[in-house]
């Protein structure tokens, strides 16, 4: 790709490639592979996600370190690369990376629209003009010893891995949510429920526990899955062999971005397989998966045990946080569970896209890595703040209806589990379908009929033995 000095009118210049001559803004920080991307894709609507525009910035500025300090680069030529490289990075020239998040050619295009900027911007902090390419070129200087093919799955790497410390703190911050509450409400008995009917009595503090192993199994997941990330392919460019990289850049690269990320990265042994095969992106989509499961499940779980009041089961209070209707005055609804379930059916319908592009490469090359960035670093952005919101927004705030929970086992047939041990599973049995088609007490039954005494009925009926581990 070569400048051109001709003008359409005042508004344009005039850039070439090897498909001939293409008009570009005057004032655009990007050229002629940007402006034919746009014109060829609009798909989504919408840039690549700015997670990701980082983090190929950082790529091309780790690139541009190890290009210089081997001499394949000025230092007049590196420091303007590097310097339009940290504007990225603190967010500048963002509105001129503008290519569709879907794209094809495997990233071509988010790149050359990188190269592209950080090329135009080089050259004016060097006192040239946009789209001139005199003194820093996107090809020759800031595309150096790289392809599409290593610097867009590095790239994604990266984003990955800044995206999932977030969200690990964020499943951090939903687990201690709900070990606060497990201690809050640990002497409080409620009905525990299987197939939605009455079972045996539990603690609500109990439910809350559960539901933070749960999230603690998650955020152990997320920081494992890190660990499959961080070998990145920079270096092997088109297919993994390094054609056209020198061998002191190849071992190097890495090193650098491991500095400028400050992520513990690694250079894959086999280029080839790194290049080719990514199947580590459908892992990682698995773990997310399944924090997506459980996050929709508890929500579920959390909107049915406040639902109500008089005809639902109403065991927990809800923060309210908004009216919940139009039309029906004073109505709350639970929305923030709501809106961590409908996150979660997000992660969980991109995990099979993820599926489906990760086992659409081809031979050497996967070309549907955009989809594959678009869809993962979207999950990991939706699971984290679904996460924050469900625990700041309604868990740190839930309260018990004590008193109903209570009235529930007192009054729930179901309790007569806890008198199995003593009166046998006939008898039981035999009591509880008489509680329940009478709607009498349990206690009142095994009284009148003799069953048990007063005392031992209560020992067997007291929170403590019916919620306790076994029985003695």
């Amino acid at each position: 790709m070569a400048g051109g000095t001709g003008e359409l009118d005042a508004g344009m210049r005039i850039e070439s490639d090897a498909l001939g001559e293409f008009p570009v803004p005057a004032d655009a920080y990007y050229g002629i592979h940007t402006a034919r991307a746009l014109a060829n894709f609009d798909l989504l609507g919408r840039p690549c996600r700015a997670e990701l525009i980082r983090a190929m910035a950082q790529v091309k500025l780790a690139c541009a370190r190890t290009n210089a300090e081997l001499g394949f680069l000025s230092e007049a030529e590196a420091g303007a690369i590097q310097a339009a490289c940290r504007e990225i990075l603190a967010g500048g020239l963002h509105p001129w990376i503008r290519v569709d998040a879907l794209q094809g050619g495997a990233g071509t295009s988010l790149n050359m629209n990188l190269n592209e900027v950080i090329a135009n911007r080089a050259e004016e902090l060097l006192g040239g003009s946009l789209g001139s390419y005199a003194r820093v070129h996107p090809l020759h200087q800031v595309n150096l010893h790289q392809s599409t093919n290593d610097v867009f799955p590095t790239a994604l790497k990266v984003a990955a891995l800044v995206a999932l410390d977030r969200l690990e703190r964020g499943i951090a911050r939903l687990q201690s949510a709900f070990q606060a509450q497990e201690q809050s409400f640990e002497g409080i008995v409620k009905m525990g429920r299987t197939q939605l009917q009455d079972a045996c009595p539990m603690t609500v503090g109990a439910a809350f526990g559960a539901w933070s192993e749960a999230f603690a199994r998650d955020r152990w997941r997320v920081f494992k899955c890190k660990e499959r990330l961080r070998v990145v392919n920079l270096g092997g460019t088109a297919i993994g062999t390094g054609l056209t990289a020198p061998r002191d850049y190849i071992f190097r690269v890495t090193d650098r971005l491991r500095e400028e990320t400050r992520l513990n990265l690694a250079r894959a042994e086999n280029l080839l397989d790194a290049t080719q095969n990514v199947d580590v992106f459908v892992e990682v989509s698995g773990i997310l998966k399944a924090h997506a499961v459980n996050l929709y499940k508890i929500s579920s779980d959390l909107r049915l045990l406040a639902s109500g009041p008089r005809a639902g089961i109403a065991e927990l209070r809800l923060p309210p946080v908004q009216a919940g209707s139009s039309v029906m005055p004073g109505k709350i609804n639970p929305v923030i569970c709501e809106a961590a379930a409908q996150a979660a059916m997000t992660a969980i319908g991109n995990d099979t896209i993820i599926t489906q592009a990760c086992q659409s490469g081809q031979l050497e090359l996967n070309a549907f890595l955009p989809l594959v960035a678009n869809a993962l670093l979207e999950s990991l952005a939706v699971l984290e703040r679904a996460s924050l919101t469900l625990a700041e927004r309604c868990v740190e705030g839930i309260e018990v209806n004590a008193d109903h929970c209570r009235e529930q086992v007192e009054r729930s047939w179901a309790v007569v589990t806890a008198l199995v041990p003593a009166l046998g599973y006939e008898t039981a049995s035999r009591i509880a379908q008489e509680a329940a088609a009478s709607d009498t007490r349990v206690r009142e039954l095994v009284l009148e009929r003799g069953l048990l005494d007063a005392a031992t009925l209560d020992r067997l009926l007291s929170p403590a033995a019916m919620t306790a581990l076994g029985f003695r």
